[in-house]
């Protein structure tokens, strides 16, 4: 028997057949058929727990939702204290956190940036910026990357790839244009048009397996939306929060977004939290109708308290020096681990603590991350391009746990590079 207090289940087993019966019976099954019987238990740090109590550690960190680990306890304290005052607020009034939220944030925004619009998650955030955009250009057009991801929300979807747009009939190719990742022809073709309300792009594509963009490809996004009156939008989700060694990824290229979306990590894993940084052009619609966008718990005040904290907690000069510490460590260790298996371990992604490991094989990371799995390492293939897993260690990693994920990760990948030579020599004789 597993006693949650709340609720309880006779075995794992048992818990699976009601996640079928009563949540998601295809995402259940899909991992039970990849070979990962994960399901989390107790969680704490950098550290998962499964039912079964064998422990992993995290490195997939739900595309950087636990950037400052599980349950952290600075955050824990902070929601406690929190709700000794407020609790989610309302919505239709001024509001002391939203406000002291919004003047935090907009301190460590480019200096272009005015105002903050909430709201509960990433894809909400998206589809706010979107609206924002066509507000300020009275244009619908958005053009986007191919292979793109920004969430699952009415607007959101329409701006990522198929494999989530057509399932919901969501996919308005009128509306919204993809363009090569790292093509500036393919995007001033968009663009010249003089059509389009915004620019829409992941600093570093996530679920894409983080290619990086070329030397002075952003900048060069950049110039061609002033050129062609077009709104930037940068969607730093997964890459903010000091997760590329400085607060955001965009101000590493130097480049000043006129909106700038924050989820995930904001939230700290404690209380849902997106928000959307503007500029004072873009800001416009809240100074015509503050109501245009109302969201009941986007923006709620402990949620925010804790933004605040994460905020703080990102920006402390030793945070930082450590990020730059195990980008370093990191990228040492992968290369040696590389060297070793250089006809399949084939490729590393890396700024910072945004890593994406490239193997040579249609889904080869998916191979890899079942022997992570099952070497006490969790971390995921990326969705639009197996071949590559995301990497994604947190940033308040100890140098000791940094070092056992090398380790873990080397024998993963050993054992992989091992499955794979067996793959190709059973092709070769079938």
């Amino acid at each position: 028997m597993y006693d949650y207090g709340f609720f309880s289940y006779d075995s794992k087993a048992d818990m699976l057949e009601r996640s079928r019966a009563f949540w998601n019976p295809d995402k259940t099954d899909f991992w039970q058929d990849a070979g990962i019987d994960l399901v989390i238990d107790r969680r704490e740090g950098y550290y998962l727990w499964d039912m079964a109590g064998r422990r992993l550690i995290d490195v997939h960190l739900n595309g950087g939702t636990y950037n400052l680990g599980h349950r952290n306890p600075e955050l824990i304290a902070t929601l406690e204290q929190a709700m000794q005052h407020f609790d989610m607020g309302n919505h239709h009034f001024p509001s002391l956190a939203r406000t002291a939220l919004a003047e935090a944030l907009v301190k460590t925004c480019a200096p272009n940036m005015r105002r903050v619009i909430y709201g509960a998650a990433g894809g909400e955030a998206i589809d706010i910026a979107i609206k924002t955009a066509r507000h300020t250009k009275q244009r619908r057009k958005i053009v986007s990357l191919i292979k793109a991801y920004h969430g699952h929300t009415g607007l959101a979807v329409g701006t990522g790839d198929d494999r989530f747009s057509k399932l919901f009939l969501a996919d308005h190719p009128e509306e919204f244009i993809n363009v090569p990742f790292n093509d500036l022809n393919a995007m001033e073709d968009a663009l010249k048009g003089r059509d389009v309300a915004g620019v829409l792009i992941e600093s570093i594509p996530a679920t894409y397996g983080f290619p990086l963009p070329e030397p002075g490809y952003l900048q060069g996004v950049k110039r061609l939306c002033e050129q062609y009156d077009t709104l930037y939008i940068a969607d730093e989700v997964q890459t903010g929060l000091m997760r590329t060694g400085e607060m955001w990824c965009i101000s590493k290229s130097g480049v000043e977004p006129d909106i700038m979306v924050i989820g995930k990590g904001i939230s700290g894993g404690m209380y849902p939290l997106s928000c959307v940084v503007v500029s004072e052009e873009c800001s416009a619609w809240l100074k015509e109708d503050g109501f245009g966008h109302i969201t009941t718990v986007g923006g709620s005040e402990l949620g925010c308290i804790v933004g605040m904290k994460v905020l703080e907690i990102c920006g402390r000069p030793e945070v930082r020096s450590m990020v730059h510490y195990m980008a370093e460590r990191f990228q040492q260790g992968l290369r040696q681990i590389q060297e070793i298996y250089p006809d399949w371990f084939v490729g590393i992604r890396q700024d910072g603590v945004v890593i994406g490991l490239e193997f040579n094989h249609p889904t080869g990371a998916k191979i890899v991350m079942k022997h992570l799995y099952a070497h006490g390492i969790w971390a995921i293939f990326s969705t639009l391009d197996p071949r590559v897993l995301q990497y994604k260690p947190g940033i308040l990693l100890s140098p000791e746990l940094v070092d056992e994920i090398l380790d873990r990760t080397e024998i993963a990948i050993g054992k992989a590079y091992a499955e794979w030579k067996s793959m190709s020599r059973q092709a070769v004789t079938a």
